[in-house]
Protein backbone atom coordinates (compact mmCIF):
# COMPACT_ATOMS: atom_id res chain seq x y z
CA UNK A 1 0.00 0.00 0.00
CA UNK A 2 1.65 3.54 -1.11
CA UNK A 3 0.68 6.32 2.11
CA UNK A 4 -1.47 8.85 1.66
CA UNK A 5 0.30 11.96 2.02
CA UNK A 6 0.29 13.33 5.51
CA UNK A 7 -1.44 16.58 6.01
CA UNK A 8 -4.07 15.47 3.69
CA UNK A 9 -4.41 12.09 6.20
CA UNK A 10 -4.17 13.73 9.19
CA UNK A 11 -6.90 16.29 8.49
CA UNK A 12 -9.49 13.99 6.89
CA UNK A 13 -8.53 12.00 10.45
CA UNK A 14 -9.59 14.46 12.71
CA UNK A 15 -12.40 15.44 10.32
CA UNK A 16 -13.78 11.82 10.47
CA UNK A 17 -13.30 11.58 14.29
CA UNK A 18 -14.95 15.17 15.06
CA UNK A 19 -18.00 13.56 13.82
CA UNK A 20 -17.68 10.47 15.07
CA UNK A 21 -17.23 12.18 18.57
CA UNK A 22 -20.48 14.31 17.61
CA UNK A 23 -22.24 10.84 17.09
CA UNK A 24 -21.32 9.27 19.99
CA UNK A 25 -22.27 12.21 22.03
CA UNK A 26 -25.85 11.66 21.11
CA UNK A 27 -26.48 7.95 21.45
CA UNK A 28 -29.92 6.94 22.84
CA UNK A 29 -30.23 4.63 25.91
CA UNK A 30 -31.39 0.79 25.79
CA UNK A 31 -33.79 -0.19 28.66
CA UNK A 32 -33.17 -3.29 29.67
CA UNK A 33 -37.29 -3.93 29.85
CA UNK A 34 -37.29 -3.36 26.34
CA UNK A 35 -35.30 -6.83 25.78
CA UNK A 36 -36.82 -9.57 25.57
CA UNK A 37 -35.51 -12.17 27.70
CA UNK A 38 -36.09 -15.54 25.86
CA UNK A 39 -33.89 -14.03 23.17
CA UNK A 40 -31.24 -11.71 24.68
CA UNK A 41 -28.08 -12.79 26.16
CA UNK A 42 -25.51 -10.21 28.28
CA UNK A 43 -21.94 -11.16 26.57
CA UNK A 44 -19.64 -10.15 29.34
CA UNK A 45 -16.18 -10.01 27.89
CA UNK A 46 -12.47 -10.78 29.96
CA UNK A 47 -13.95 -8.54 33.35
CA UNK A 48 -11.18 -10.77 34.97
CA UNK A 49 -8.95 -9.70 37.80
CA UNK A 50 -5.69 -9.91 35.27
CA UNK A 51 -7.62 -7.09 33.37
CA UNK A 52 -8.99 -5.44 36.04
CA UNK A 53 -7.24 -5.68 39.33
CA UNK A 54 -3.67 -7.60 39.65
CA UNK A 55 -1.25 -8.79 36.49
CA UNK A 56 0.90 -6.99 33.74
CA UNK A 57 -2.20 -6.01 31.61
CA UNK A 58 -4.27 -4.70 34.55
CA UNK A 59 -5.67 -1.32 34.01
CA UNK A 60 -7.80 1.25 36.67
CA UNK A 61 -10.03 1.82 33.76
CA UNK A 62 -10.92 -1.73 33.62
CA UNK A 63 -11.36 -2.13 37.27
CA UNK A 64 -14.15 1.11 37.21
CA UNK A 65 -16.16 -1.40 34.82
CA UNK A 66 -16.49 -3.75 37.56
CA UNK A 67 -19.39 -2.08 39.57
CA UNK A 68 -21.48 -1.37 36.69
CA UNK A 69 -21.12 -4.52 34.88
CA UNK A 70 -22.04 -6.33 38.19
CA UNK A 71 -25.57 -4.02 38.43
CA UNK A 72 -26.36 -4.43 34.85
CA UNK A 73 -25.65 -8.69 34.98
CA UNK A 74 -27.68 -8.48 38.17
CA UNK A 75 -30.54 -6.36 36.61
CA UNK A 76 -30.38 -8.97 33.69
CA UNK A 77 -30.42 -12.21 35.47
CA UNK A 78 -33.24 -11.22 37.61
CA UNK A 79 -35.09 -10.43 34.17
CA UNK A 80 -34.49 -13.95 32.98
CA UNK A 81 -31.74 -13.18 30.40
CA UNK A 82 -29.55 -14.84 29.38
CA UNK A 83 -25.32 -13.93 31.35
CA UNK A 84 -22.63 -15.43 29.68
CA UNK A 85 -19.05 -14.50 30.68
CA UNK A 86 -15.80 -15.08 28.67
CA UNK A 87 -12.73 -15.43 30.92
CA UNK A 88 -8.86 -14.75 29.44
CA UNK A 89 -7.04 -18.28 30.46
CA UNK A 90 -3.73 -19.22 29.06
CA UNK A 91 -1.21 -22.00 29.89
CA UNK A 92 2.56 -21.42 29.20
CA UNK A 93 2.20 -22.48 26.48
CA UNK A 94 -0.37 -20.26 24.52
CA UNK A 95 0.68 -18.52 21.57
CA UNK A 96 -0.67 -15.13 22.47
CA UNK A 97 2.05 -14.84 25.09
CA UNK A 98 4.59 -14.23 22.17
CA UNK A 99 2.40 -11.07 21.49
CA UNK A 100 1.50 -9.87 24.71
CA UNK A 101 2.98 -10.17 28.62
CA UNK A 102 1.96 -13.13 30.59
CA UNK A 103 -1.44 -12.94 31.69
CA UNK A 104 -4.43 -14.89 33.22
CA UNK A 105 -3.01 -17.98 33.57
CA UNK A 106 -4.93 -20.91 34.25
CA UNK A 107 -6.00 -21.48 37.82
CA UNK A 108 -4.31 -17.84 38.82
CA UNK A 109 -6.34 -15.32 40.70
CA UNK A 110 -5.77 -12.93 37.24
CA UNK A 111 -8.14 -15.64 35.51
CA UNK A 112 -11.04 -15.59 37.61
CA UNK A 113 -13.95 -13.32 36.81
CA UNK A 114 -14.15 -10.25 39.06
CA UNK A 115 -15.60 -11.63 42.08
CA UNK A 116 -18.50 -9.07 42.43
CA UNK A 117 -19.66 -9.60 38.78
CA UNK A 118 -19.71 -13.45 39.53
CA UNK A 119 -21.98 -12.49 42.76
CA UNK A 120 -24.34 -10.51 40.62
CA UNK A 121 -25.22 -13.33 38.57
CA UNK A 122 -24.51 -16.81 40.18
CA UNK A 123 -26.03 -18.67 36.88
CA UNK A 124 -23.74 -17.35 34.38
CA UNK A 125 -21.92 -19.28 31.74
CA UNK A 126 -18.59 -18.61 32.24
CA UNK A 127 -16.16 -19.59 29.17
CA UNK A 128 -12.34 -19.74 29.52
CA UNK A 129 -10.73 -18.68 26.18
CA UNK A 130 -6.78 -19.05 24.60
CA UNK A 131 -7.04 -16.60 22.20
CA UNK A 132 -8.81 -12.69 22.52
CA UNK A 133 -11.60 -13.91 20.48
CA UNK A 134 -14.00 -15.57 22.19
CA UNK A 135 -16.59 -16.48 19.20
CA UNK A 136 -13.77 -18.98 18.02
CA UNK A 137 -13.36 -21.05 21.26
CA UNK A 138 -15.33 -24.42 20.81
CA UNK A 139 -17.26 -24.04 23.93
CA UNK A 140 -19.22 -20.70 22.78
CA UNK A 141 -19.58 -22.85 19.98
CA UNK A 142 -21.42 -25.49 21.76
CA UNK A 143 -23.49 -23.10 23.60
CA UNK A 144 -24.27 -21.15 20.43
CA UNK A 145 -26.34 -24.24 19.53
CA UNK A 146 -27.65 -24.60 22.76
CA UNK A 147 -29.16 -20.74 22.52
CA UNK A 148 -30.47 -21.08 18.73
CA UNK A 149 -33.06 -18.28 19.70
CA UNK A 150 -30.65 -15.79 20.74
CA UNK A 151 -31.08 -13.15 18.31
CA UNK A 152 -29.63 -9.91 20.18
CA UNK A 153 -26.30 -9.94 21.93
CA UNK A 154 -25.57 -7.15 24.54
CA UNK A 155 -21.32 -6.94 25.04
CA UNK A 156 -19.70 -5.41 27.58
CA UNK A 157 -16.43 -5.57 28.98
CA UNK A 158 -12.75 -5.21 27.71
CA UNK A 159 -10.58 -4.10 25.94
CA UNK A 160 -12.78 -2.11 23.08
CA UNK A 161 -10.45 -2.34 20.28
CA UNK A 162 -9.12 -5.92 20.61
CA UNK A 163 -11.42 -8.55 22.84
CA UNK A 164 -14.87 -6.86 22.21
CA UNK A 165 -14.37 -6.12 18.92
CA UNK A 166 -12.96 -9.22 17.50
CA UNK A 167 -16.17 -10.68 19.38
CA UNK A 168 -18.80 -8.33 18.13
CA UNK A 169 -17.19 -8.79 14.18
CA UNK A 170 -16.89 -12.28 14.48
CA UNK A 171 -20.46 -12.37 15.66
CA UNK A 172 -21.78 -10.14 12.96
CA UNK A 173 -19.77 -11.83 10.77
CA UNK A 174 -21.21 -15.26 11.47
CA UNK A 175 -24.23 -14.54 11.07
CA UNK A 176 -24.47 -12.45 8.28
CA UNK A 177 -22.75 -15.20 6.06
CA UNK A 178 -25.63 -17.15 7.13
CA UNK A 179 -28.44 -14.76 6.79
CA UNK A 180 -29.29 -14.88 10.36
CA UNK A 181 -30.71 -11.50 12.19
CA UNK A 182 -28.20 -10.73 14.84
CA UNK A 183 -29.02 -7.50 17.25
CA UNK A 184 -25.25 -6.42 19.05
CA UNK A 185 -25.92 -3.77 21.31
CA UNK A 186 -22.57 -2.45 22.60
CA UNK A 187 -23.16 0.18 25.55
CA UNK A 188 -20.19 2.41 25.33
CA UNK A 189 -20.10 3.09 28.85
CA UNK A 190 -19.87 -0.28 29.79
CA UNK A 191 -16.32 -1.10 27.50
CA UNK A 192 -13.02 0.51 28.17
CA UNK A 193 -9.42 -0.61 26.92
CA UNK A 194 -5.86 -0.08 28.81
CA UNK A 195 -3.96 3.20 28.95
CA UNK A 196 -0.38 3.91 28.12
CA UNK A 197 1.85 6.44 25.78
CA UNK A 198 1.68 4.00 22.63
CA UNK A 199 -1.83 2.64 23.23
CA UNK A 200 -4.00 5.94 24.42
CA UNK A 201 -7.28 4.66 25.06
CA UNK A 202 -9.51 7.37 24.00
CA UNK A 203 -8.44 7.20 20.73
CA UNK A 204 -8.03 3.52 20.18
CA UNK A 205 -11.91 3.58 22.10
CA UNK A 206 -13.23 5.49 19.63
CA UNK A 207 -11.95 4.23 16.19
CA UNK A 208 -12.91 0.47 17.89
CA UNK A 209 -16.79 1.77 17.96
CA UNK A 210 -16.14 3.46 14.97
CA UNK A 211 -15.38 -0.04 13.54
CA UNK A 212 -18.00 -2.14 15.45
CA UNK A 213 -20.71 -0.05 13.99
CA UNK A 214 -19.77 0.04 10.86
CA UNK A 215 -19.97 -3.68 10.80
CA UNK A 216 -23.40 -3.41 11.83
CA UNK A 217 -23.23 -3.24 15.89
CA UNK A 218 -25.75 -1.02 17.56
CA UNK A 219 -23.91 1.48 19.90
CA UNK A 220 -25.88 3.17 23.03
CA UNK A 221 -25.07 5.46 25.37
CA UNK A 222 -26.11 3.50 28.16
CA UNK A 223 -27.83 0.50 29.16
CA UNK A 224 -30.69 1.24 31.84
Amino acid sequence: MRLPEKDLLLRQAAQHLDLWYDTLASLPEVLVDSLDPSSTALVIVDMVNGFAREGAMSSPRVDKLVAPIASLASRCAGRGITVLAFADCHTPESLELETYPPHCLRGSEESRICGEILEAAPSMTVIEKNSTDGFLEPAFEAWRREHEGIRTYVVVGDCTDICVQQFVLSAKAWHNARNMALRLIVPVDLVDTFDTTDHPAPVYNLTALITMAAAGAELAAHMD
